[in-house]
């Protein structure tokens, strides 16, 4: 189990002829959780209200010492404050006016009745709503909650607080409006629906968290049927960070994309996206395996995104388990399940390894494990070096196309996005240990935003005349 490193307060209202706080603390210690702070909230003669703030490792810990402290005579547990609930509480994103109103006059000029010359100039010309409303600067996050971080399948309304958090991202980072919307359909006609008829609000759609292969179909049917960009965090996000690191590791251990022989393990959403990456920035030699062992063109398979999958790659048509492929890898990129890949199979690799272990919040092998024996090595994980986080891209991404009016974010754009994010590191700075740089690097989205905006205007999406 992965720790989780949470804080939460104990409000303890103590009896002080029955109990000592001594007491308290070592049921704190016996539990496995960490005290390290305390506020008197009332003192009495004969009673006191604490606030205990503990650190535990998970929430089994806390069930445990919650117990414990409920099993104490003479002490009464008001209630528990989880500080990451308390951050939540309310929600996190709000609407706020950029003017106030304060007259008559004021009023009429942004509702009735003068906002009907607004109503009609854009009823006349649509274009004009990018001027004279919030779409200029508007994105809607949408989900169906279908597989929403490590929690999967879980119900619309369960996501919004990933949305919400998502939102945040999008307004502290680069300045742009984020609407959080979850849906109650996993129907992939009724998203579609759905979107196309909102879409006249945004100038962007940022699809998150909706499961393998219906994703596919969804955000591919939605580029075509809308003229706003629609992007696939899960898929095409983590495919730009990856590359974005990986031209950063390859440059440390003077390997050639070209010439690599690439290991992609977990062909869903993401690792499909990721070798699409690949292969337009050059790679060759990619190899995807899942369950069933990699994916070759001499067998065929149900799921016709493996059928695609297996033409497109695999070049010398190998067979076999993760392990049998991994031989003379150059890359190991995996988005798949918790240690699957053994120390034998990195020392099988070819000198100089990257491996990029993806999985989250538990990698495809521990970092510890994996160190001693690879060149380069990154994970999704914030408390280890190179972690490739979404948060990278989409911010700088949207900026972009938003600021130029971009009708999709095409291969080139999804490239020159990668190679911007690469760009943030100096070569000077440039270690095995810093390939991708921190989320609140403040180069990340001006880099990104020019060159979307000139990738843009180079393959011909741009619909705004100048920047």
């Amino acid at each position: 189990m992965a720790l989780m490193n949470l804080t939460i307060i104990l409000r303890l209202e103590m009896d002080k002829q029955k109990v000592s706080f001594g007491q308290i603390s070592t049921i704190i210690s016996n539990a496995g959780a960490d005290m390290f702070a305390i506020d008197v909230i009332k003192e009495g003669p004969n009673s006191t209200v604490r606030d205990i703030s503990v650190k535990i490792e998970n929430e089994q810990i806390q069930h445990k010492l919650v117990e414990a402290i409920n099993n104490l005579n003479g002490v009464t547990l008001k209630h528990v404050s989880d500080r990451t609930f308390l951050v939540h509480l309310g929600g996190k994103v709000e609407v706020t006016s950029k003017l106030t109103i304060d007259n008559r006059e004021e009023l009429s000029q942004v509702y009735t009745p003068e906002v009907a010359r607004i109503c009609n100039a854009i009823n006349d010309d649509p274009t004009l709503a990018y001027n004279l409303t919030i779409k200029k600067n508007s994105v809607a996050v949408i989900t169906d909650g279908s597989a929403v971080l490590g929690l999967g399948n879980i119900k619309p309304e369960a996501a919004l607080p990933v949305m919400e958090g998502k939102a945040m991202l999008f307004k502290q980072l680069a300045g742009v409006n984020a609407y959080p919307i979850c849906l109650n359909t996993q129907d992939t006609e009724d998203i579609i629906k759905i979107v196309k008829a909102m879409s006249p609000t945004f100038g962007g759609i940022n699809l998150e968290d909706i499961s393998s292969p219906r994703c596919f179909e969804i955000e591919e049917r939605l580029k075509q049927e809308l003229d706003i960009p629609v992007f696939h965090d899960d898929q095409h996000g983590t495919a730009i960070v990856t590359l974005a690191g990986l031209l950063n590791a390859l440059k440390v251990t003077k390997k050639s994309l070209e010439a690599c022989k690439i290991v992609v393990c977990g062909i869903g959403a993401a690792g499909i996206a990721i070798t699409k990456m690949l292969l337009n920035a050059g790679a060759k030699n990619v190899i995807g395996v899942d369950k069933t062992g990699a994916l070759s063109s001499k067998d065929t398979y149900e799921n016709q995104t493996w059928n695609w999958y297996a033409k497109n790659t695999n070049p010398h048509n190998e067979q076999g388990t993760l392990s049998t492929v991994m031989k003379d890898a150059d890359v190991f990129i995996g988005v798949s399940a918790p240690n699957i890949l053994k120390v034998s199979d990195i020392k099988s690799m070819a000198d100089n390894p990257i491996v990029f272990a993806l999985a989250n919040p538990d990698p495809e092998i521990s970092p510890e494990l994996a160190k001693p024996h690879v060149g380069v090595l990154a994970t999704g994980r914030s408390d280890y070096p190179n972690q490739v986080n979404n948060v990278l891209c989409f911010p700088g991404i949207f900026r972009g196309v938003l600021d130029c009016r971009a009708t999709s974010i095409n291969e080139e754009i999804k490239l020159a996005t990668a190679k911007a994010i690469a760009a943030v590191i100096p070569e000077d700075e440039r270690n095995k240990d810093y390939i991708i740089p921190g989320v609140f690097n403040e180069k990340i989205v001006p880099n990104i935003r020019e060159a979307v905006v000139e990738a843009s205007y180079k393959t011909g999406v741009a619909k705004r005349k100048e920047v």
